[in-house]
Order: C-alpha cells, then sequence, then structure tokens
C-alpha cells in the first residue's frame, strides 16, 4: 500500500503541535503542573487531532474509497492512533517543587507543622536541588497514597560535616534539625549575627554562658551579646566587622538593642529599597560620607550595631587558644578589621551586605557608634581634642608656677614689711 505525502504531512503536523505541547510542559512547569496540567494537554492535544483532522477531511486529503473497507477503516481510527501517540509523548512528570508548594504553603491544607514558606524556601541552597531530592517516596498521588514521606540524612550530602560533627561536644546532645531547619538553611554571611545567637540560646541559657566565661573575659556580659557564640567558638579565621540596623532607644544598652526587621525599614524607605536608607546614591556601596549621614541624623530613628562575624563557620565549636587574646579582636593590623559590611534584612528572612568603605569601624567619630576597637581607632580629630585636653591640663601647673615665679619678689616684700 503506497501512503499518500498528504496523509504523511498531516502526521507531521499532528506530531508537531503534540511536541509544542510537550515543551510547553517543560518550559511553564507552574502552569501545567499538576492535575489542571493533564487537562490543559489532554485538551489542546485532543482538540489539536480533531482539528488537523476536520482539515484535511474537508480538502479530501482523508479519503473513503468505496471499494477498499479496510483502508476506509484505517483512516476512520487515525484520531484515535494519534491521541495515542500525543499521550506516549507526554510521559507522566516527577512531583515538582511547584507542585508541593501548592499544598504546603497553606497551614489549612497540611497543618502548622508542615508549612514550607515558599518566599524563605526559594533562596535557600536546598531549593536548587528541589523537594523530591530529599523527599524521594513522594509520588504524584501523594498524600492520597497513604505513604509517610522520606527523609533523607544530612551526611547524605553533607559528608565532610557531618564527619567533623561527629567529633564535636555537640554530638550525641542535637541533631542536625535542632539546630538547622532544612527549609531555612542558608550561609553564614546570609545570617545575621542576632540570628544565630537565637540559635545558640535554644540550648544555652544567657546566665549560665555568662557565668562561664566570666573567669578570663571582661565585660562578659556586653562581649555575649555583641558577638556571635561561633566567632569564637569555630575554627574559622576569616572573621569580619559586620554592621546591622538597629532600633534607637532611648536609654537602652546596646546589648540589648534589637534589630529592625524588613517590614520596618520599608516602611522608612517610602517605597525604595531599604538599601536606599544608608546607600543615598544606591551603587551598591557605603561610602563614608554616606555612613556619617546617616549616623550623625538626629531624626534617624535607626542607628548601627558593629558585631565581629564569620564569613564561614566549622562544625567542631573548639575554643582556640588565640580567641582569648584580646589582640585577636582589638589589633589594628589584621585586614579583617579594617573592612566592614552593612547587613540589610530582605523580604525572604536572608540578609543582603553591602561593602563598606574601608576603615569605618575605626573612625570613632563618625563610624558606627556601636562598635569602638580598643588600640584601632585613628582618628584626627580625636588626636586634636586629646592634645586640647593634655595641654589644658598642662597649663594649670605650668602657668600656675610660673606666675609664682614672677611674683617671688613681691612675696619678698610683704614678708619683709610685716617684720618691720
Amino acid at each position: 500500500m503506497k501512503i499518500d505525502k498528504r496523509l504523511i504531512i498531516l502526521w507531521i503536523a499532528s506530531l508537531t503541535l503534540f511536541g509544542g505541547v510537550g515543551v510547553a510542559t517543560l518550559a511553564a512547569p507552574d502552569w501545567m503542573s499538576g492535575a489542571p496540567g493533564w487537562a490543559i494537554r489532554f485538551f489542546l492535544g485532543y482538540c489539536g487531532i480533531v482539528i488537523v483532522a476536520q482539515v484535511f477531511a474537508v480538502m479530501g486529503i482523508i479519503r473513503r474509497p468505496e471499494d477498499s473497507t479496510v483502508k476506509n477503516s484505517r483512516y476512520r481510527i487515525l484520531p484515535v492512533l494519534l491521541l495515542l501517540v500525543f499521550v506516549g509523548l507526554t510521559p507522566a512528570r516527577a512531583m515538582q517543587g511547584s507542585d508541593c508548594q501548592g499544598c504546603h504553603r497553606d497551614a489549612a491544607m497540611v497543618g502548622a507543622a508542615f508549612v514550607v514558606n515558599p518566599t524563605t524556601f526559594d533562596t535557600t541552597a536546598h531549593a536548587e536541588i528541589g523537594c523530591p531530592a530529599c523527599h524521594t517516596s513522594v509520588g504524584s498521588n501523594h498524600p492520597d497514597d497513604g505513604l509517610v514521606p522520606s527523609k533523607a540524612g544530612c551526611q547524605d550530602c553533607h559528608t565532610e560535616v557531618s564527619r567533623e560533627y561527629a567529633a564535636s561536644s555537640h554530638y550525641g546532645s542535637a541533631a542536625c534539625h535542632d539546630c538547622h531547619n532544612p527549609h531555612q538553611a542558608r550561609g553564614a554571611t546570609a545570617v545575621s549575627g542576632h540570628d544565630m545567637n537565637r540559635q545558640c540560646r535554644l540550648c544555652h541559657a544567657t546566665d549560665a554562658v555568662v557565668e562561664r566565661h566570666l573567669e578570663w573575659l571582661p565585660q562578659t556580659e556586653l562581649h555575649i551579646a555583641m558577638l556571635p557564640c561561633v566567632s569564637c567558638h569555630t575554627a574559622a579565621q576569616d572573621n569580619v566587622i559586620t554592621l546591622y540596623v538597629v532600633k534607637r532607644q532611648k536609654g537602652a544598652n546596646i546589648a540589648t538593642l534589637e534589630p529592625a526587621s524588613y517590614v520596618e525599614l520599608q516602611g522608612l524607605a517610602k517605597g525604595k529599597h531599604v538599601e536606599s536608607l544608608i546607600d543615598g546614591n544606591e551603587d551598591n556601596y557605603i561610602s563614608l560620607t554616606e555612613l556619617r549621614l546617616f549616623n550623625l541624623n538626629s531624626k534617624n530613628p535607626l542607628r548601627l550595631q558593629g558585631m565581629m562575624t564569620p564569613e564561614t563557620v566549622t562544625h567542631d565549636f573548639r575554643l582556640l587558644a588565640n580567641r582569648r587574646d584580646c589582640s585577636f579582636c582589638h589589633a589594628s593590623g589584621p585586614d579583617a578589621r579594617q573592612s566592614s559590611f552593612i547587613a540589610l534584612p530582605q523580604s525572604d528572612g536572608s540578609y543582603r551586605r553591602m561593602a563598606v568603605e574601608r576603615g569605618a569601624v575605626l573612625d570613632a567619630l563618625y563610624g558606627t557608634p556601636d562598635f569602638y576597637m580598643v588600640g584601632s581607632t585613628r582618628s584626627k580629630a580625636l588626636n586634636y581634642i586629646g592634645a586640647m585636653i593634655i595641654a589644658g591640663g598642662l597649663v594649670v601647673p605650668i602657668g600656675h608656677g610660673t606666675l609664682r615665679f614672677l611674683t617671688r619678689k613681691n612675696r619678698q616684700d610683704e614678708k619683709e614689711s610685716d617684720h618691720e
């Protein structure tokens, strides 16, 4: 049997239509996901078959010879065959993250314990590998299949971290998920120092921590409040100064100031990005001039608070010997003490850092008012003020002595007249 070329064209056109639907499925998974997506694909595919078949029928391309019932039957089942081809070309799609978030963003559907905030999760490292990478047992019939979703172990990916943690003092007392929420996992630079300490306080009460450090750490309460625990209890050496925006509170202790939230900063920014509150020219870089304008604005309800934070962290939690040496922090030499960043909260709960002009934390007059580094401040203005104080202190004894020397003869004459 010789197949009409026009029939071949019909097949090619139909397959192209169905392939286009398949490409749309891959290109727009959110739009074509779940039961609605399947309904859309079926509708488009079937309509395409009917439309193409009818067009060819009208044009007389699909022939129905009177003397050949076999050929006639072949042509009649063409739409059915093409529909089967369409279904075969559109394979069953694995469960995607967008499918999961369709339910797990709503506490009314899954319960508060299983809610995953998509705004937060989508900016984490785990979002890049997707939900099925950790929950492998979840299929397209979830949750109707009644199966309990499997959970991957952290050690499956974080082998080196798990090995390091197993040798630490925390091992056996806390599991990974006790400190890290897998749906909110971020790097050290995307988390504030306040948030780091908040995790530690889940197990370590502040009063107990202060008491243990009283033996060797001066200004213990201030250090505990102003330093993330992992700045000292880690083998990482790369610490930098990170400045956070806190709410200005009259009479409040530096250590008790609360960081400003994204919502609060957004309200003050009046429609602009929160970075514009400090970064006036929006060049993603904070100059000393911009820093001074921010700090010297008496009407500004915000202020800056500096903390020494780690660029990376380890999971051995050792307190290295150099952390007990004051010069590790209070020295002017290391570059880490010369460089600083401003970290601002974002809508997803993370923090975005912007570089600050070198030397900002060493400018005691115009830098951050809540960070002073003994032995590091090099301010010309302070040098002049100090010189004036010293000079003023010397004026009194020197002036007094000089005056007595110049008037000594008068005093002698007075003594002689008294004797007479």
